[in-house]
C-alpha cells in the first residue's frame, strides 16, 4: 500500500508541473483521494506493441494536448510527406502517444455523449460549442481544416501507431468519480473499456515517448 501511495504521490507532482492554468484547479481537488490504485498487471503487451514499428523512417508524435487535431493530423501529414518524397508506407511509422489531455482522442464516442470530454477537455465544434462525440477517431465533414484528412482508424489502417496513457486515464477517472459520486474503479473500468480499436493502453505516456525513442523514432512535440 505503501509504495502504491508513493506511485501516486510521485504523478501527481508530474501532473502538477505540467498543468496548465485551465486544469491546475481539477489537480488540486481534495475528492482525488476517491482515484482507484494504480495497478501494474496486463501492461506486459505494451512492451511488445513497439515491435511493430518499421521501416527507416520513424517518429514519434507527442499528443499532450487536444491542439485542435494536431496529434492526429501530423501524423497524417508525416505520411504524406513521406509518399510524396517517394517512401511507401510501409517503410515509415508515425506514432501519436495520447497522453494528459488528449486522452479523449482514444475513446469511443458512447463515452463522449456520456461525460463531458468536450467542455472538460476544450475539444470545440467550429461554432465553439464542446463536442459530444469522437471528432477524430472516424472524423465527420468539417472536423479537421482540410477534408483530405484522414483519422486515427485509417491511420491504423495504413500502419500508423497510437497509444493511450493509463495513468491518465486513472487520474481523469478519478477526477470524474469525485465530482459525479460514482465509484472510481467503476469509471475508470469503463473508460479503459471504451479504448478504440487497435489504440495500445500502455503505462504511461512519458514511458512509451522513450519507448518510441529507445526504437529509433525521432521525437515532436505535438501539443500547443
Amino acid at each position: 500500500m505503501e509504495a502504491n501511495s508513493n506511485t501516486r504521490r510521485k504523478f501527481m507532482g508530474a501532473m502538477m508541473l505540467g498543468a496548465t492554468a485551465s486544469t491546475l484547479s481539477m489537480f488540486t481537488d481534495p475528492l482525488l483521494a476517491k482515484m482507484p490504485e494504480f495497478d501494474a498487471a496486463g501492461m506486459s503487451d505494451a512492451t511488445a506493441w513497439f515491435e511493430n514499428i518499421k521501416g527507416e523512417h520513424r517518429v514519434v508524435f507527442d499528443g499532450s494536448m487536444p491542439h485542435h487535431g494536431f496529434p492526429v493530423i501530423w501524423n497524417w501529414a508525416y505520411l504524406l510527406s513521406q509518399n510524396q518524397t517517394g517512401v511507401e508506407d510501409g517503410n515509415a511509422t508515425a506514432m501519436t502517444v495520447l497522453r494528459h489531455n488528449a486522452i479523449p482522442f482514444a475513446l469511443h464516442s458512447d463515452l463522449w455523449a456520456k461525460y463531458p470530454f468536450g467542455e472538460l477537455f476544450e475539444i470545440h465544434m467550429a461554432d465553439g460549442s464542446p463536442y459530444t462525440r469522437n471528432p477524430y477517431y472516424e472524423p465527420q465533414q468539417g472536423d479537421f481544416p482540410l477534408p483530405v484528412v484522414q483519422g486515427i482508424k485509417e491511420l491504423i489502417g495504413r500502419g500508423s501507431m497510437f497509444c493511450v496513457c493509463d495513468l491518465a486515464l486513472n487520474f481523469y477517472s478519478g477526477q470524474m468519480a469525485a465530482k459525479t459520486g460514482q465509484p472510481a474503479e467503476a469509471i475508470y473500468a469503463e473508460w479503459k473499456a471504451g479504448v478504440l480499436p487497435d489504440i495500445q493502453v500502455v503505462p504511461s505516456g512519458v514511458w512509451a515517448l522513450g519507448m518510441a525513442q529507445h526504437k529509433g523514432c525521432g521525437y515532436i512535440f505535438a501539443g500547443e
